[in-house]
């Protein structure tokens, strides 16, 4: 008994040490599938903040916790703060951008082939299609939401974001980014209702280097979950 038992635990103690390995696709990359949410304030503000009316607490996502705005940048950012309540692009329904989408109070889904992935949002029928196959950006033309290229890494998916428009803000509290715009994001499975989400920002017309946000993805539950519709109506007339 006790040789069995001793054996059992040989078997178990390096399985518990072993890296989480993600389900694979038919083709073998890991399974990114599925209807995801981060939990976190980052859409609020991206770094730690104090609750206040029609804001909850956080405590940031940005590695470090400064961003590293150029001096006439930051006072461009404190001038959208005063002016968030109807300056704040989303408040316009304004598509999100990249990567305000994958943290707003919203879920989102992943569909994915061995030759794109796709990330379908429910907050105003944003959707971004990204191409596996090594193809470049485009030249002179700019997205709302980017244009993604990505490749796997491992089991991660970098997704290179390029041609972004400078209309979006990175938050709710006036973090704002240029035309310049540039961001790599990695999308790394962790559990079977986890992704390590991180996006590394650089734009050296607004901060004087590059700078990162981390935060978690989490698999809603729910049985027979769907995207719902949200539309947005800033500008509808009220009824008479």
């Amino acid at each position: 008994m006790r040789k069995s038992l001793l054996l059992l635990a040989i078997a178990i103690v390096p399985a518990l040490g072993q890296p989480y390995r993600a389900p694979r696709g038919p083709n073998g990359q890991p399974d990114l599938q599925g209807i995801w949410q981060a939990q976190t304030t980052a859409s609020y503000d991206l770094q730690a903040h104090a609750a206040s009316l029609g804001m909850p607490a956080g405590m940031g996502v940005v590695v470090g916790g400064e961003i590293p705005y150029t001096a006439e940048a930051a006072a461009k950012k404190q001038r959208n703060f005063q002016n968030r309540a109807t300056a704040n692009p989303n408040n316009k329904c304004f598509l999100p951008g990249v990567p305000r989408a994958n943290y707003m109070p919203f879920p989102f889904q992943i569909f994915q082939t061995a030759k794109d992935v796709a990330i379908l949002y429910e907050f105003v029928h944003a959707y971004r299609l990204i191409p596996l196959d090594g193809s470049k950006h485009p030249e002179d033309v700019d997205f709302w939401m980017g244009d993604s290229r990505g490749h796997w890494e491992g089991d991660t998916l970098v997704v290179d974001v390029g041609n972004n428009n400078d209309q979006t803000w990175l938050d709710a509290s006036g973090d704002f980014h240029s035309e310049a715009l540039h961001i790599v994001e990695r999308y790394t499975r962790t559990g079977p209702d986890t992704i390590a989400y991180e996006a590394t920002i650089e734009d050296p017309k607004v901060f004087t280097r590059p700078w990162k946000i981390s935060l978690p993805l989490y698999r809603l539950p729910e049985k027979n979950l769907q995207l719902m519709e949200y539309d947005c109506y800033a500008y509808e007339e009220p009824s008479k």
